[in-house]
């Protein structure tokens, strides 16, 4: 009796109650092998032939082409997953792709997913932290804080425009104030109270109780610079001037005067100077 061909062909055949022959791998009840003539060896003999163990079956192993339908691709699979997620992920785990391969990919994307969220929870809490932090310096003593401030005039912080941090002490003049449209943070722009065209901003940044303060009035500022910023208010930009942070104002002359009488009658800080 021959061995099997064809598609029916299978390493996993084996007849324990006949010989086989080494070398035609046939199976036969006779002493010698019907297809070559051998003689069949003692170890090749029914009965002291080793036991064959048959292959692990594999998935898809018949070696079959398997067709994918076109939604069960990856490229379907991931267009739909960015536009509608949960399509996505039911055509993902319905498609015939191998289960180590969905384990795999929900591992990997689970993953992304999570690292993401911790991010944007991170950033969320960074980001308010920021915001309830005091842009000045909280750990000094007014005398402290006063001590630390070095002179300048209007004119000077306009064209110098210490670095940031730099304590500074100035005196100013109020020209006007506003409420940044962004931020809600109080801003004053000023001048000279000697009438010079500089501008300044001073943003309220006051630790002890704070004041509104009239067009008009004379301040001694104490605070640290910012650098240069822009203020935003009736949606509109209304310029970009050296900017102090106010930590404490001592009033030395309070006018109460009209903002039209004022040095410049404008409210764009671009018109100032």
């Amino acid at each position: 009796m021959g061995r099997n061909l064809g598609y029916f062909d299978s390493d996993e055949l084996d007849r324990p109650e006949l010989n086989k022959c080494p070398d035609c791998e046939c199976y036969f009840a006779s002493e010698a092998c019907p297809l070559c003539g051998r003689l069949c060896p003692e170890e090749m003999r029914a009965g002291n032939r080793a036991t064959v163990k048959p292959p692990k079956r594999r998935e898809n192993s018949s070696g079959r082409v398997q067709f994918i339908p076109w939604y069960h691709t990856w490229p379907c699979i991931l267009i739909v997953f960015y536009f509608m997620p949960i399509v996505g992920i039911i055509l993902f785990f319905t498609s015939p792709h191998p289960r180590k391969t969905k384990i795999i990919v929900s591992c990997v994307a689970g993953g992304i997913y999570l690292l993401l969220m911790a991010l944007l929870v991170g950033s969320h809490f960074w980001y308010w932290s920021q915001q309830s932090k005091s842009p000045v310096n909280v750990d000094l003593t007014r005398a402290e804080y006063v001590e630390r401030c070095g002179e300048m005039t209007v004119e000077q912080f306009y064209r110098e425009i210490p670095e940031e941090g730099t304590f500074v002490t100035v005196e100013v003049a109020v020209v006007s104030r506003h409420v940044d449209d962004y931020s809600g943070a109080v801003y004053y722009l000023c001048r000279s109270p000697r009438g010079s065209s500089a501008c300044i901003y001073i943003r309220d940044c006051n630790l002890e109780k704070s004041a509104n303060y009239l067009p008009g009035d004379v301040l001694r500022v104490y605070g640290e610079s910012a650098g240069v910023e822009v203020s935003f208010w009736e949606g509109a930009a209304a310029g970009s001037y050296p900017c102090l942070y106010m930590a404490y104002c001592d009033p030395l002359r309070e006018t109460g005067v009209e903002k039209e009488s004022l040095f410049l009658p404008t409210r764009r800080a671009e018109a100032l100077g």
